[in-house]
């Protein structure tokens, strides 16, 4: 039986799109940047995303985050190692993929840049200095 009226009719839920789980990954990633979220906030948020089948629940990783404004663009900055940065650039999309650098013994976390795919290596903050 259908609805009387078009009011009475509720749309199915949207699927998630490849783009779009990259479009919240992106601005999970500015957050992160910008400080709002913490190594271990990040992972749990791009878990939601990742794993998302529809829209409405990808949402929910950034439904208590702040509207990003539009990304300035930067200089690029001097690296000291192959693809390595100090802080991640707005765009930058991060990955749930870390390792332990032998090197320094610190913890990398692998971010990809759009358009040519590269994979940037940013150092995540001290875990034991809160």
């Amino acid at each position: 039986m259908l609805p009387e009226n078009a009011d009475d009719r509720q749309a199915p839920p949207l699927r998630l799109a490849d783009a779009d789980r990259e479009e919240l990954a992106r601005a999970l990633g500015r957050h992160y940047a910008d400080g709002r979220l913490d190594a271990d906030a990040l992972d749990e948020r791009l878990d939601v995303v990742l794993r998302a089948e529809q829209r409405a629940e990808a949402a929910t990783a950034l439904a208590d985050l702040p509207p990003l404004a539009s990304p300035v663009a930067r200089r690029r900055r001097r690296r000291g190692r192959h693809g390595e940065a100090t802080t991640p650039e707005a765009g930058w999309i991060p990955t749930t993929e870390r390792f332990v650098d032998p090197s320094t013994g610190r913890v990398i976390r692998v971010w990809v840049v759009p358009g040519d795919g590269e994979r940037r290596y940013v150092p995540e903050a001290d875990r034991s200095n809160p």
